[in-house]
């Protein structure tokens, strides 16, 4: 009982917090898709838990530029493992809500480390993908590119209908940099300002991600985090709800529309 409580006093914050928003930075994680049945857990399926993958290497060497070079198959080989954990899943409430809020204020930004595309999916358009998107797939040599929805109709590693050459989707691999645009882009959307800034079921792990939170609280903008577990930047922000996102941005939503 006192845990509801303490769960619908920390709503009711939240509510009277986002009345008085205008400009609002939405920094999700793996734990926004949590409700969809993906895992949060570190690697998917478990194997980022492995010390190696069956070939000897380890994940990170696996799924790194390096290794795509070099051997692409095997690089491909863990991306389509990653990819099946998402088939034949969808948005949950949470990304729904997102959605909606963005056509209710000002101005919104969803920056996700997430690959899935789900808030694309879910009607978001003020998205950087930071990480990029799985389902956004192009060629290493030309310009051809497409969608592909699932990954179980593909060779691997598929080979560019234009030119032969390898393709690989539009994800950043280990050891490789993050897009220039999509950095010029977060760089844009931190000049313009933010007067909320939520961070939803991620560790915040990169300092691209933490760093928004960080610079939110030396400004004294107030940031809402929801997490079931304490994360890098849980002791910058004003309200820590310990909940998963669907359930606390649907109580978020709905009380926010009755008041």
């Amino acid at each position: 009982m006192m845990e509801d409580t303490t769960f619908w006093n920390q709503i009711e914050l939240a509510v009277r917090l986002l009345k008085n928003a205008h400009r609002i930075l939405f920094i999700s994680g793996a734990g926004l898709s949590a409700d969809s049945g993906l895992p949060t857990y570190r690697g998917v399926s478990g194997l980022y838990n492995d010390n190696t993958t069956h070939e000897g290497f380890s994940i990170e060497t696996a799924l790194s530029g390096s290794m795509f070079k070099k051997n692409p198959a095997v690089t491909w080989k863990y991306i389509s493992q990653i990819e099946e954990t998402c088939r034949g899943k969808s948005y949950n409430r949470a990304h729904e809500v997102l959605a909606q809020m963005e056509t209710c204020f000002e101005h919104t930004c969803i920056l996700t480390q997430n690959v899935d595309g789900f808030h694309h999916r879910a009607g978001s358009s003020n998205i950087i993908d930071i990480h990029g998107n799985l389902h956004s797939i192009g060629c290493t040599a030309c310009s051809y590119q497409t969608r592909v929805d699932d990954y179980s109709r593909l060779d691997i590693p598929p080979a560019c209908p234009c030119c032969s050459s390898v393709m690989r989707p539009d994800i950043v691999l280990f050891d490789e940099t993050l897009s220039d645009h999509k950095i010029m882009l977060l760089s844009r959307e931190l000049e313009a300002g933010f007067d909320l800034v939520f961070s939803i079921g991620t560790t915040s792990i990169f300092p691209y991600i933490a760093q928004p939170v960080i610079m939110a609280y030396y400004h004294n903008i107030p940031i809402i985090e929801i997490n079931p577990t304490a994360t890098r930047v849980s002791k910058f922000c004003h309200l820590k709800i310990a909940a998963t996102a669907a359930k606390t941005l649907n109580a978020i939503w709905l009380a926010f529309n009755r008041t």
